[in-house]
């Protein structure tokens, strides 16, 4: 296939997608990408995407840069996994999208091109917030639970039990968590179902409001 080809190929497109060579450089730029994030294609070709997007993760730390680590994995020819980035707009306004990135070989030139697929998840971090928001009033409110002696009970989770629920507290997603520890989304589930067990719940936000209201986070 070749390059105009690539480009004509997502130029219509419902999610928002731009084409970038190894080193960042946008090449490419559609429609979709010009309504959501409001440069134009002629705005955005002339620059790089970690200038562009001034992307930042879920933790609130910049990620977009030179050898980022979507560049690194495409370098080592490793799986591209989707991710939530913060972006800035045109109008300075930032958003939260998820990118899924497929990568083309250009063997002719011996290069490759990256393609990144975005779309709008603001509804999402929305409810999140207020998900977390919720969890913390809940927390202020409830005291952790005693016996008739006035001896707090306290479940025995494991220090990876305990670092997954305060991640599902910061509105982690599951796939985030898994990435995140370094495990597979199976495990993460039977740390979930031994959490549950333990705390005698039946659910992953019951396991975070028991755990805060026990005072086990």
């Amino acid at each position: 296939m070749l390059e105009a080809e690539l480009f004509s190929l997502f130029e219509h497109t419902s999610d928002a997608a731009f084409i970038v060579t190894e080193e960042g450089d946008i090449r490419a730029w559609n429609k979709a990408a010009e309504k959501l994030l409001g440069y134009s294609a002629a705005e955005a070709v002339t620059r790089t995407c970690h200038d562009l997007l001034d992307g930042f993760g879920s933790l609130g730390t910049k990620v977009c840069a030179a050898g980022c680590s979507v560049q690194n994995c495409v370098a080592r020819h490793l799986e591209v996994p989707d991710f939530n980035l913060q972006v800035r707009t045109r109008s300075g306004r930032r958003l939260w999208v998820n990118v899924s990135t497929i990568v083309f070989e250009e063997p002719r030139l011996n290069r490759r091109l990256m393609v990144h697929l975005m779309r709008d998840i603001s509804h999402y971090k929305r409810n999140e917030a207020a998900l977390a928001k919720i969890l913390e009033v809940t927390h202020e409110l409830t005291v952790p639970s005693a016996d008739g002696d006035g001896n707090v009970h306290a479940a025995h989770l494991s220090e990876q039990e305990r670092r997954i629920l305060r991640l599902f507290t910061k509105g982690e997603t599951s796939s985030g968590i898994a990435r995140e520890l370094g495990i597979s989304l199976p495990t993460l589930r039977n740390h979930l179902h031994s959490i549950n067990q333990k705390l005698g719940t039946h659910s992953r936000l019951e396991a975070v409001m028991q755990a805060m209201r026990r005072s086990l986070l």
